[in-house]
């Protein structure tokens, strides 16, 4: 490793840190997300699951895990286009199993990049590691 890829890194968690205070005032904040690791390349992120977040059958709402993909593949596309603006152009997600609560663990990676679009998946495992939910996404940089 050489003084470039420091110097990188350095730029890249400085720019994590201002998007994680800039992220409390906005949903991010308000569902309870939390970056666990994130670069350009993959992201986790987590949160832990409450009352607020069931839907009346007691069950983790499929909003809050869907909101979880777009907001770890976001992240990552964010930090991917550091000075660019991405938005989410498009999402698939498949619900596999329901969970009660608890923390959720997000994983988001890139799988291809265009000169305007990155394409990503991610996945929701609950805190026994069962997979939840996984999703892909595409997403425009604008």
């Amino acid at each position: 490793m050489d003084e470039k890829w420091f110097v990188q890194q350095a730029d890249q968690a400085g720019h994590l840190t201002r998007l994680a205070e800039r992220a409390q005032s906005t949903f991010w904040g308000l569902l309870g997300c939390e970056v666990v690791q994130a670069n350009a390349s993959k992201a986790t992120i987590c949160l832990d699951a409450s009352p607020q977040h069931l839907n009346l059958l007691g069950l983790v709402h499929g909003g809050v895990l869907m909101s979880l993909l777009d907001n770890a593949m976001g992240l990552v596309a964010m930090l991917s286009e550091a000075n660019e603006r991405a938005v989410t152009a498009s999402m698939n997600t498949h619900f596999l199993t329901s969970s009660k609560g608890g923390v959720l663990t997000c994983e988001a990676g890139l799988v291809h990049r265009t000169e305007r679009t990155l394409t990503l998946k991610a996945e929701v495992k609950d805190d026994a590691g069962k997979l939840l939910a996984w999703g892909s996404g595409a997403y425009r940089i604008l």
